[in-house]
């Protein structure tokens, strides 16, 4: 068994839900921020699709600057509320107590973020839920660690009634704004300089029965979220494929390019994708391979647009590529499945002229 490289965290493009109203409010163009931060645009529309934690927290400190609102995180996450969980919250809001609820939070957290360690310790009747960011030093980790806070109190207020409210907050960082600027969003002022971000409140709260708890439901929950795969190193070449797809027709499916989207150096994603049994151009072929069969089904793409939607500059390069994974060309490949090529319009002239 060979040792496994430390990856890089990640999260699922979920966190992100809410970002393009938001941005909005705050007078920024969410596109223009998601390319600045070197993150695929339409990851707004794959919840799914994955996300390097780097490039989050980038995101989030280049939108609190671009916006001028140094709480942008915190406000964001209040926005997002349980929304950021996804089918998660479902599991979370069908167990028995609120105590139940963190628990299946802390099991479940990794299916969607591997970005942090979520804690609940229970201590002389007060509890306490952290979140322990896994790189501490990324410009903008405090971005994160309040759009965190943010989230978590909008989950307690679902939890435990939209009136509840925590004994203390505490956040590692020193105030990123004037202090009346946290009271107004949070309605108590946090404790800074701390050892680690964490909400306290009464521990006899998590005892305090959810209204919503159906057991057969969460059961059914339970074994659907246990066939997610967690955040890890082995989807990684997934990954990567999702990047390709979306970089091959813009013709810059480099793997410098796909190393900047994960926020790593080219040689460390080599050597990842190498532990996985594959490599960049291996993973590279598979995608054009996946994406000539769909475009040869179509008859209405001609080759020269297959060609560019694969990353190729012109069509004796897609053809030559083509004949060495297949063995034939991209016209036998379709004859071979019975796919009859459009017939090409003739202009007319006003001469009535074939052009």
């Amino acid at each position: 068994m060979h040792k496994r490289m430390p990856f890089t965290p990640l999260i699922r493009a979920i966190g992100l839900v809410g970002f393009g109203e938001f941005a909005n409010r705050q007078g920024l163009n969410p596109v223009e921020m998601l390319q600045r931060a070197s993150i695929p645009q339409d990851i707004l529309r794959r919840q799914d699709g994955i996300l390097s934690y780097r490039r989050f927290s980038g995101l989030l400190e280049l939108c609190a600057r671009c916006s001028g609102n140094p709480l942008f995180g915190l406000q964001f996450g209040l926005h997002q509320g349980v929304d950021v969980f996804g089918e998660l919250f479902y599991l979370i809001r069908n167990a028995r107590t609120v105590g139940d609820a963190l628990a299946e939070l802390r099991a479940s957290y990794s299916l969607y973020f591997n970005d942090a360690e979520i804690g609940l310790d229970i201590d002389d009747g007060r509890a306490r839920l952290s979140y322990s960011p896994s790189e501490r030093d990324v410009p903008g980790v405090s971005q994160v660690e309040e759009s965190s806070c943010g989230i978590g109190l909008q989950l307690m207020r679902t939890l435990a009634g939209s009136g509840w409210q925590p004994r203390a907050i505490r956040l590692r960082h020193l105030p990123l704004q004037d202090e009346s600027h946290y009271l107004q969003a949070l309605g108590l002022i946090p404790t800074f300089g701390a050892r680690c971000s964490e909400t306290e409140f009464d521990s006899s709260d998590l005892s305090l029965p959810l209204s919503s708890a159906n057991e057969t439901l969460h059961r059914l929950i339970a074994d659907h979220m246990s066939r997610i795969e967690r955040l890890a190193a082995d989807e990684l070449p997934s990954y990567v494929r999702q990047l390709l797809r979306h970089l091959l027709p813009s013709g810059r499916a480099t793997i410098e390019k796909i190393a900047d989207c994960l926020a790593i150096h080219p040689r460390t994603l080599q050597h990842w994708l190498a532990q996985e049994g594959t490599s960049f151009q291996r993973l590279l072929d598979e995608t054009r391979q996946e994406m000539a069969g769909q475009c040869l089904a179509d008859p209405s793409i001609s080759m020269a647009q297959m060609s560019g939607l694969l990353g190729y500059s012109n069509p004796s390069g897609f053809n030559r590529a083509f004949n060495r994974w297949f063995g034939m060309s991209p016209l036998e490949w379709q004859r071979k499945h019975g796919i009859k090529r459009q017939p090409r319009l003739l202009r007319i002239g006003r001469s009535g002229a074939e052009h």
